[in-house]
């Protein structure tokens, strides 16, 4: 199941020219799959006091069309694949239809104790499954 999540471009998002800098993009794709979790029914908060934090373990991205300020942002999160300690997302941009940004994102699950891979907690891993297999 795909999630969207909508924001707006801020002054401190832009360079001089209002032109949205490239590595904001990677803070609006953050806030996505956080919001995206929420909806599971897990925060990052919860899950580092269960000793389980989620990381970025690699990131690609294509930039197509530059985003500008104020304009408002949608962030499309979807999960593409599963494994026993990481997930990969795929993540769009768009503003009104028009297609501004993409990326394939892995996430780790990590142990906070000894920063190590560490296998998905129970039902976290039931929601990711569940997520997944709704996916058209």
């Amino acid at each position: 199941m795909s999630h969207t999540f909508s924001l707006r471009v801020y002054i401190e998002d832009t360079d001089a020219g209002g032109i949205v800098y490239h590595a904001r993009y990677l803070n609006f794709l953050e806030r996505g799959r956080t919001e995206w979790l929420r909806t599971l029914g897990f925060e990052q908060q919860s899950l580092m006091g269960s000793q389980v934090q989620l990381v970025v373990r690699s990131l690609s991205c294509r930039f197509i069309r530059p985003a500008r300020l104020d304009d408002a942002l949608e962030v499309t999160t979807t999960v593409k694949g599963l494994s026993a300690c990481a997930v990969t997302f795929d993540q769009q941009i768009d503003r009104k239809g028009e297609h501004l940004f993409s990326a394939e994102v892995d996430i780790a699950c990590i142990d906070t104790e000894r920063l190590r891979p560490t296998r998905w907690p129970g039902v976290l891993e039931t929601a990711l499954k569940n997520d997944l297999l709704t996916q058209p």
